[in-house]
């Protein structure tokens, strides 16, 4: 399964690249500073755990008798709940989503709780 979470990972970091870009470039004249801001969050949040992904399936791959799996798992989970979210909430203003973005946030807390139960097994 760390085969899964390494191309996945690979893939969310070309996605935060090109997403970046994409509201750099393509929305500057469409976003006021507060869409940009949100933007810039997801951005950030959606970097900072397609590289953890990376690491968490070097890390199955390398402690084959611990499962970092749930770790992986639940960071897609928040990428897609938290940085999802703010990237549609940045572009419409529609807020009722916004009740999601805390559930991504939560399941990044959760796949760092999993990955420090995890190291407490090494």
């Amino acid at each position: 399964m760390g085969k899964v979470i390494l191309i996945t990972g690979a893939v969310f970091s070309f996605l935060f690249v090109a997403l970046g870009a994409f509201g750099s470039h393509s929305l500057k004249d469409v976003l006021d500073s507060y869409g940009k801001s949100i933007w810039e969050k997801a951005v950030l949040y959606h970097m900072v755990h397609a590289i953890a992904l990376i690491l968490v399936g070097l890390l199955q791959n390398y402690f084959k008798a611990i499962n970092f799996n749930l770790t992986g798992y639940l960071f897609i989970a928040g990428i897609v709940l938290f940085s999802g979210s703010l990237y549609f909430l940045a572009v419409t203003r529609i807020t009722a989503l916004g009740m999601v973005t805390p559930l991504g946030g939560l399941c990044f807390l959760a796949g760092w709780g999993w990955l420090v139960y995890c190291f407490s097994k090494v």
